[in-house]
């Protein structure tokens, strides 16, 4: 059995801690690469790599990025993603571009290294989804309605903190401008936006609601970056009448 392991990753401490790790958890990998960034990834993985450990934030391209063009050309890949992030963003961010079926992972940094080998193991080898406890947690929250936030309520947040206005944030996601402020009142609600503290002045509830989900980890930067770049796409396609 021969696998290659492309890993991106920002620094040689981590480069050479993760060789490790696929040493010890796969002792049967006859082979292994390593990208100094996402986009080197990228390349490898167009050679015929099919199992891939791969960092969230690296130079260049994101994991997000990079994993969704691996995907994109090569769905059966499997990945394991290692990160510091147990982020909302950062889930919903994954979520929206795992291929149906295909086996990932995700790993907190903060994990024990045991974890880590078991989740090379099940992810690249066995062909398993596996992730951390905490991240499953969050996952749990998210398919409540009353804890987290719908996929049409976060693409509201979204444009929302993009700065687009009620009118257009309905023509780009196909609602009617009642349904847009139905979600708005939703989210401030979520956010304890509309409850007033003793001595605190009248806020914007818009600014307040992002500011909310930014410290709350539902909105991250990545995530920022990734809608203004989608969202750009969509206005050259659909410019305003």
């Amino acid at each position: 059995m021969r696998h290659e392991n492309p890993s991106g990753r920002r620094r040689p401490l981590h480069a050479a801690f993760l060789r490790d790790a696929v040493d010890q958890a796969l002792p049967e990998v006859s082979h292994v690469l390593t990208a100094e960034n996402g986009r080197e990834g990228e390349a490898m993985a167009r050679k015929g790599v099919g199992a891939v450990v791969m960092d969230l934030q690296m130079k260049e391209r994101n994991g997000i990025d990079a994993a969704r063009t691996i995907w994109s050309e090569r769905p059966e890949t499997r990945i394991l993603f290692w990160s510091n992030y147990a982020d909302e963003a950062y889930l919903r961010g994954l979520s929206r571009i795992v291929p149906a079926g295909s086996p990932y992972g995700y790993v907190l940094k903060t994990a024990p290294v045991q974890r880590l080998h078991l989740a090379m193991r099940a992810v690249l080898v066995e062909g398993q989804v596996l992730v951390d406890r905490e991240i499953h947690r969050l996952q749990q929250r998210q398919s409540r309605p009353a804890q987290g936030l719908s996929e049409s309520e976060y693409s509201v947040l979204l444009d929302m903190a993009l700065g687009l206005p009620d009118r257009e944030i309905a023509r780009r996601r196909g609602m009617s401008e009642r349904t847009v402020q139905n979600r708005l009142l939703s989210l401030y609600e979520k956010f304890a936006v509309d409850l007033p503290d003793s001595g605190t002045p009248a806020m914007n509830k818009r600014v307040r609601a992002v500011a909310c989900a930014l410290t709350g980890g539902v909105l991250n930067v990545e995530a920022l970056r990734i809608a203004e770049r989608e969202m750009q796409d969509w206005l050259r396609r659909n410019p305003a009448g």
